[in-house]
């Protein structure tokens, strides 16, 4: 999977949810990888004082954890994610330390995020974010729905649809936020897919062990599934 980014010239940003294992983590870093995902700030932490330095917490924010986010960014490079402008709000009255944000885009999971064609929501969260130590990074996705697509040609058009929202709004916004950024990250997409078009960042975590239901979505053969658990 790093083989693929470095070839498509685009980020290798892994989501370390799947593992959450400071060894796993090693194997990471020895093939360079030096900037993660995660999807709690318990996680984050957990990562962080394990000495990475550039973490993306990949859900959105939470106002009740502000303490715990603040503290983090006192410490390393942390990026977040809003889909509402109270978010941005909420963080600009607490924060002490400069931090990255992206504006999470719902392209069809329909769990999380903006609609990319609400422009309103958006631009309420860039003005509640403006003059703060608040930095938009750009648009971010995860494509969750590629877990119940019912074939290859499903996950693959889910994927080139994602990354064209996100490509049209990072083009929209790339005159007014230069250096912004499109993220995307779902292992059967990442495994599958041949063409990243316009995305500049991959996040997969489940790729690192694999498991039967990737199997089932084609995205990796047996021999691939490198881990089992047995539950009594």
């Amino acid at each position: 999977m790093s083989g693929k980014a470095r070839s498509h010239g685009i980020i290798f940003r892994p989501h370390f949810k799947t593992h959450q294992s400071i060894e796993v983590g090693h194997w990471f870093y020895e093939e360079g990888v030096r900037q993660i995902t995660v999807s709690s700030v318990n996680m984050a932490r957990f990562f962080a004082d394990a000495g990475w330095k550039d973490i993306t917490l990949a859900f959105p924010v939470n106002v009740r954890e502000l303490a715990g986010i603040s503290q983090l960014t006192a410490k390393i490079r942390l990026n977040v994610l809003f889909d509402m402008a109270e978010q941005a709000k909420a963080m600009t009255e607490t924060l002490t330390s400069e931090t990255g944000f992206f504006i999470k885009i719902d392209t069809g999971y329909h769990r999380s995020g903006v609609h990319p064609a609400n422009e309103e929501s958006i631009e309420k969260i860039l003005r509640a974010s403006t003059g703060s130590s608040l930095t938009f990074r750009g648009f971010l996705t995860h494509a969750g729905h590629t877990y119940h697509a019912g074939s290859k040609q499903e996950i693959l058009h889910i994927h080139e649809q994602s990354i064209q929202n996100l490509s049209e709004l990072k083009h929209k916004y790339a005159s007014r936020y230069q250096g912004i950024i499109s993220s995307a990250g779902d292992t059967p997409s990442c495994s599958l897919a041949t063409d990243f078009n316009d995305l500049d960042e991959m996040r997969p975590g489940n790729f690192v062990f694999y498991d039967l239901m990737q199997l089932q979505l084609g995205s990796c053969n047996f021999e691939q599934i490198a881990a089992a658990v047995i539950c009594p």
